[in-house]
């Protein structure tokens, strides 16, 4: 009987195992693609085969654009005219200008107190009139003395003192002029005048303060005019002549134009600069001791350009996509040069009939597939 049990279950067992190898054999089959498999593959081929971006072509465009020199430089007055009181030790009483003001030449900026002066004015005219009488009569002496003497009535020492007595009280009357002269030259500087047009750029004068030798009541820009004094590297000046177009952009970004006076003969020894002298136009927008950034044109020339939708900057580097084949696309690298408006010129790395991705650049890596649309939107 024990025999006859082991081997029932022995036969069973051996059923078992051969179930069991069948069940990896069909396993294996699936799944080595023996038996049917979900259409993965072809799936992943579609996904790959869907375009990137849908673009639009460009080419480049040769232009004449404007060979520039870059600078920077300050705003500053053209002459600053240093307008201070030409009598000390008298007291303004009135200022009639102040910052910011545009003025005249003769104009009045401020009054010193007149009355001493005009005391010493009257005074210096009374001895004129006093004078003027005495050599008045001693002119008349003088005379009727010279006629005495021709009669034989005076001897010749005394009509040489009349003569004398006159010329002293001729001469005493000079002076006396010329005090009078000097107290009305005075009484005039009691109103501090304009030297000329211009604009009032600095105030120290106040009422009630007393003048004094050399002060400095205001200043004054002669004629409003400023100029943009450029430092230009020594081995540019050569480049920029007078009378040529130049501009500047404020702080504000604003743009102003201006006209090359004159280059400066001589370079700073320590920056190896020079200046270039800009004539600014009268009220224009910028003020005197701004700084600020400007160009010089030199000339103009042809320049391969792109709009800058076009250009991508990774890395330190600038790339365009130029269309290779019929739907994929290339990343190639450029060198860039100067930029005007919504264009940049392209220096090297592209051929100027080569086409490129217009705008969405960005988006795009190397290799990748487009769909490219003509300007009318229709597919190519």
């Amino acid at each position: 009987m024990k025999l006859i049990s082991t081997g029932l279950f022995a036969g069973r067992k051996t059923r078992l195992v051969g179930g069991l190898a069948v069940l990896v054999l069909v396993a294996a089959a699936v799944y080595s693609g023996g038996g049917e498999t979900p259409p993965a593959a072809p799936a992943k081929e579609a996904a790959a085969a869907k375009p990137a971006l849908t673009v639009r072509l460009i080419a480049p465009e040769s232009v004449e654009w404007p060979r520039l020199l870059v600078a920077n430089g300050n705003v500053v007055a053209w002459q600053e005219a240093v307008i201070g009181p030409e009598i000390a030790n008298y007291r303004i009483t009135e200022v009639a200008a102040q910052v910011g003001d545009r003025v005249k030449k003769g104009q009045v900026l401020a009054r010193i107190a007149s009355d001493t002066v005009a005391s010493e004015l009257a005074e210096a005219k009374a001895a004129v009139a006093e004078l003027e009488a005495s050599a008045s009569e001693a002119k008349g002496n003088s005379e009727r003395a010279a006629e005495l003497k021709a009669k034989g009535f005076y001897s010749a020492q005394l009509n040489n003192q009349y003569r004398t007595a006159e010329q002293t009280t001729q001469a005493r009357l000079e002076a006396a002029r010329a005090r009078q002269q000097a107290a009305a030259l005075r009484l005039s500087k009691t109103s501090v005048l304009a030297p000329d047009d211009g604009v009032i750029s600095a105030r120290s004068a106040s009422v009630g303060s007393l003048t004094q030798p050399g002060q400095e009541l205001f200043r004054l820009i002669r004629g409003g005019r400023l100029e943009w004094r450029a430092e230009v590297p020594s081995a540019d000046l050569a480049a920029v002549k007078a009378g040529g177009p130049a501009s500047l952009v404020n702080p504000n970004g604003e743009t102003v134009k201006g006209k090359v006076r004159a280059v400066a003969p001589s370079v700073d020894p320590q920056t190896r600069n020079g200046l270039i002298y800009v004539d600014l136009p009268v009220g224009s927008s910028v003020r005197a001791g701004m700084f600020a950034r400007g160009e010089f044109e030199l000339g103009r020339t042809a320049a391969l350009t792109l709009p800058q939708s076009a250009v991508v900057r990774r890395e330190g580097f600038a790339y365009v996509f130029r269309l290779e084949g019929e739907n994929r696309v290339a990343q190639t690298k450029v060198t860039l040069g100067r930029q005007q408006d919504e264009r940049i010129e392209i220096v090297s790395g592209l051929d100027a009939k080569v086409a490129v991705v217009e705008s969405g650049a960005g988006f795009l890596a190397d290799g990748d597939l487009v769909k490219v649309v003509a300007a009318a939107g229709k597919a190519q």
